[in-house]
């Protein structure tokens, strides 16, 4: 049984290099290391279609940068 999920992402920064990502568990804000620091978010109740099926959208809801 394949237990990989994955999720569209929708909002962010324009150059994020990937749009669809793995999530582990569904539900649950995701945390994407970017350019120094973490880009943040969350499910939604939408769904896309996509060229790896029908996905749940996650919306950006913010950034947090990494202390140095």
């Amino acid at each position: 049984m394949n237990t990989s999920l994955k999720a569209f992402l929708e909002g962010g920064p324009d150059d994020l290099p990937e749009r669809i990502v793995g999530i582990r568990p569904p539900g649950v804000e995701l945390k994407l290391p970017f350019r120094g620091g973490y880009e943040h978010f969350k499910v939604t109740s939408r769904h896309r279609d996509t060229a790896e099926g029908r996905l749940p959208v996650y919306r950006h809801t913010g950034r947090t940068a990494v202390a140095e």
